[in-house]
């Protein structure tokens, strides 16, 4: 015969795996959690880019339409659409979204100050004030900066060095897109 304490002991230990076993039981019918996010870019989808992404989220075990949704908007180039885009990714009430280019992250950053933001693609956050600082970027938005400041003058500097006589240089750039204007200003300086 086992004694008193030994059988409270039992007790307290099978009624305890009868509860994990039965709430193991139903969490396995239960639906798994689809998660939603939202991918929000200025120019029209680098297919190499989405190809990676949906990749990376396979190899995390987020397989779409099976515990991941994504909701994919393009402006195609009009940066004008994307307030519009920002504010229909925002109804939709995704987990998080995803950016690609400065305008479109700002675009959902005017939009939202409570979904976090996973920016890329984003030239300069700090003159931008997407982000507080590249440590502490503080609010909803992180991320990736192609961040290019002096990259202005290395690119001048290795153009050089292949074609010593070069004296004229003439840089593409689009003026509409904020991080592209830190990136001029230093291209200008550099050449001087």
């Amino acid at each position: 015969m086992i004694g008193g304490a030994m059988n409270l002991k039992l007790f307290i230990w099978l009624i305890a795996a009868i509860l994990l076993g039965s709430f193991h039981h139903a969490e396995a019918q239960q639906p798994a959690r689809v998660f939603r996010i939202g991918y929000l870019s200025g120019p029209s989808f680098n297919k190499s880019r989405i190809e990676a992404f949906r990749r990376r989220l396979h190899d995390l075990n987020y397989v779409e339409e099976k515990n991941v949704t994504i909701e994919w908007r393009s402006a195609d180039g009009l940066d004008e659409r994307l307030p519009r885009l920002a504010s229909e990714l925002v109804r939709l009430k995704p987990d998080v979204v995803v950016t690609s280019g400065t305008p479109s992250t700002q675009a959902i950053m005017d939009s939202t100050k409570t979904i976090p933001v996973v920016m890329t693609s984003v030239s300069d956050p700090l003159g931008t004030r997407l982000v507080a600082s590249l440590g502490r970027p503080g609010g909803n938005v992180t991320g990736l900066t192609n961040f290019q400041s002096d990259l202005g003058g290395k690119q001048l500097e290795l153009l050089k060095e292949i074609v010593p006589d070069v004296s004229v240089v003439t840089v593409l750039w689009d003026p509409g897109n904020p991080g592209n204007v830190t990136w001029a200003q230093d291209m200008r300086a550099a050449a001087t």
